[in-house]
């Protein structure tokens, strides 16, 4: 047998819901469509308490098969279907732990609430109940019923939150696993006292009452519920009614005309329509309110400004009963029952394809709606990406990139400065040093005979001029090690230990001091003393020979000869003086050139070690900022190459997630296609 189209419909929705990986939706339709290939059309008559559900239903009927009553009657779902003869039986749960003790209407809030994934079961074979005939109804009555609570058939939890119905019925609880029928516990009871017995035990799930009514022989059935409203003691009703809105192929909302609906009220008719195109508004008790007319009008306006044209209908049970008993065709027509009965019979049960059609077609948009919302939602996530951290990363290893260039020149600045200082440093500390040896030395030779003291001096002097180098290459050693801390707290703050001392600084290359060779001095020999003594005497005994010649004395005497000896004396003591002082300054000349000679040698070294630990540090330096570079360079690479993979998977997620939104919205406009906007039926009475 070929599929339908809007099976087709339904059965592609399925499989995206389970490629999509939602085993819940793809349970709650694949229970739907067992239920749509069935020949049984399910209406869900839904409303408040007190507005007249189960009335209308016994009038529909010809039966007061459903309880009524002002306070709760209806807790569990009775479920009316044709049958040969009268029966009506109670599904029980054996799990549930068996039945109430008491007559509380509430009893069974509890287990509806727990079951809220209700499933219709086609009756079979069943133990007929007796059956007494459709009982007498009262007369028109002149006062308006009474109404308890507030006109808000919304569910507490529900509207309050914000939660949408679609969301309760596609996204609520899950489905349970029921027990099968041959598992469920089936007792017949009498039709009359069917939901009246359903209402006090709370082991029941729902009941079954079967009627040869001809309204029901081509496979309508009527599912009275729960009544709905705002209140906190009917939650549990309200969400077991509304749980079973997706199973049902038309909706009756139910309401009396005696006040307008309040804005919730439209609110969730709104939302049901959304979710069962095929439903209708029925305004109960016209009987009590003459312009019902207007009131019904005014609403359906309100719906169809919500985008929801509706069909509404006016009903009287009483008049109904009335007309049933009088045989009265006019008051039966007045009853406004032919006009809803002919919406039943023609407009669902007429149309069983359209009214699937459009069934199929709200459930699945709602169903791909729930697919698309989740995935537009990580479309607009993709789109936007999420690398935001990897950016940052990105962007702060270009600036380090960018920060270690421009430290480059920095630190290649501040090293020549340091060495430049350094050099003037070490070069006025050699001369200081120096020149205080230069003056100790001069004082030295102001004293001491070069002759005589010259090994002494020269080992001094050594001395001296050694520990003047030691000092000025512990200073070079000093500073070195200071300019390279400078160094690293500038290539590498978090490691000023970087260039240590051991590894950097070389061992300053020393040479040893030449000797000090002893200037050439004259001696002062004994010749030379006697020529020297000969040549001062001989003035003295000149001078004094002759002086003494005047006074008749011979010019030898004891007189010129004691002058001769005295002059020839004092010019051997002053050569003496003057041939020292020529040595003293023939050694002070000796030691100066001896210092200058030092300072030129130790001074050449000592640059040289300036510049071969500049250039250490330099290339030292360099090849830490280059390897800096080097791995900041990488790392920003390799971060902009996870950004630019994260990029291509992006756009790539982003096709595949629009590819598959698209076939979602194609899959949705044929769900769309399937339930258009329905024409309204004319007001009728």
């Amino acid at each position: 047998m070929t599929a339908t189209p809007w099976l087709d419909v339904l059965d592609e929705t399925i499989r995206s819901c389970a490629t999509h990986d939602r085993p819940d939706l793809v349970r709650r339709l694949r229970v739907r469509r067992a239920e749509l290939a069935g020949p049984k059309v399910r209406v869900l008559v839904l409303g408040e308490s007190g507005q007249g559900k189960s009335q209308l239903l016994n009038g529909l009927l010809g039966s007061t098969v459903c309880a009524v009553g002002d306070d709760v009657t209806t807790t569990v779902p009775a479920v009316l279907q044709h049958a040969s003869g009268p029966t009506a039986s109670l599904l029980s749960d054996p799990r549930s732990g068996g039945a109430a003790t008491s007559g509380d209407p509430t009893a069974g809030a509890s287990r509806t609430a727990s079951d809220p994934a209700f499933r219709p079961v086609p009756a079979d074979d069943r133990l007929p109940a007796p059956y007494t005939g459709p009982s007498s109804v009262a007369a028109r009555s002149g006062a308006p019923a009474s109404r308890t609570g507030s006109r808000l058939p919304i569910p507490a939890g529900w509207h309050s939150v914000g939660t949408p119905l679609d969301s309760l019925v596609l996204e609520g609880p899950a489905l349970a696993d029921p027990p099968s029928e041959e598992a469920a516990q089936r007792t017949p009871v009498d039709v009359d006292a069917a939901t009246a017995e359903a209402n006090r035990r709370a082991d029941v799930r729902r009941v079954e009452i079967g009627l040869p009514r001809k309204l029901l022989e081509s496979g309508l059935t009527l599912i009275d519920t729960p009544p709905v409203g705002p209140d906190a003691s009917a939650a549990e009703h309200t969400r077991a009614a509304l749980s079973m809105v997706p199973q049902a192929d038309a909706v009756l909302l139910i309401t009396d005309v005696t006040r307008e609906p309040s804005e919730p009220e439209c609110d969730l008719a709104t939302q049901v329509f959304a979710l069962c195109p095929n439903a209708a508004v029925v305004f109960t008790k016209t009987d009590l309110v003459p312009e019902w007319e207007r009131i019904a009008e005014r609403t359906r306006a309100r719906l169809a400004s919500r985008g929801m044209p509706a069909t509404v209908f006016g009903v009287s049970a009483s008049l109904r009963m009335v007309a049933a008993e009088s045989n009265d065709a006019d008051l039966n027509q007045e009853s406004g029952y032919p006009a809803l009965i002919s919406y039943l019979h023609k407009d669902l049960m007429g149309n069983i394809a359209q009214v699937r059609k459009r069934s199929v077609g709200a459930l699945s948009r709602l169903a791909l709606e729930r697919l698309v919302v989740p995935l537009r939602e990580r479309l607009t996530e993709v789109q936007q990406g999420g690398n935001e951290e990897l950016s940052a990363k990105y962007r702060a290893a270009s600036q380090k990139l960018e920060e270690v260039q421009r430290e480059s020149s920095r630190w290649q600045t501040m090293l020549s400065d340091e060495v430049a200082d350094l050099n003037a440093d070490l070069d006025y500390d050699l001369r200081d040093r120096t020149r205080r040896i230069l003056r100790e030395a001069d004082e030295y030779f102001d004293t001491a005979d070069p002759v005589k003291d010259w090994p002494e001096f020269e080992q001094w002097l050594r001395e001296n001029l050694r520990t003047a180098a030691e000092a000025n290459s512990t200073w070079l050693l000093d500073r070195f090690e200071y300019i390279a801390h400078r160094l690293a707290a500038a290539i590498m703050p978090r490691d000023p230990g970087l260039f240590a001392s051991d590894a950097v600084l070389t061992d300053v290359p020393r040479e040893e001091i030449e000797d000090l060779k002893m200037p050439t001095v004259e001696k002062f020999t004994v010749g030379q003393k006697l020529f020297t003594g000969m040549r001062g005497s001989y003035g003295g005994l000149l001078m004094f020979g002759l002086a003494t010649s005047l006074a008749g004395m011979e010019l030898i005497n004891p007189i010129s000869i004691s002058a001769g000896v005295a002059f020839g004396a004092k010019s051997v003591l002053e050569e003496r003086e003057t041939r020292l002082k020529r040595r003293q300054a023939t050694a002070r000349t000796a030691a100066h050139r001896h210092v200058d000679d030092f300072f030129l040698a130790y001074g050449k070294q000592s640059k040289d070690t300036v510049r071969l630990i500049q250039r250490e540090l330099r290339d030292r330096c360099n090849a830490v900022a280059q390897e800096l570079r080097t791995e900041i360079s990488d790392t920003a690479q390799r971060i902009k190459q996870v950004m630019e993979n994260e990029t291509a998977e992006r756009n790539t997620a982003a096709r595949q997630l629009a590819k598959r939104i698209e076939e979602l919205e194609v899959l949705r406009r044929r769900a769309d296609a399937l339930a258009p906007k329905s024409p309204v039926r004319e007001l009728s009475a």
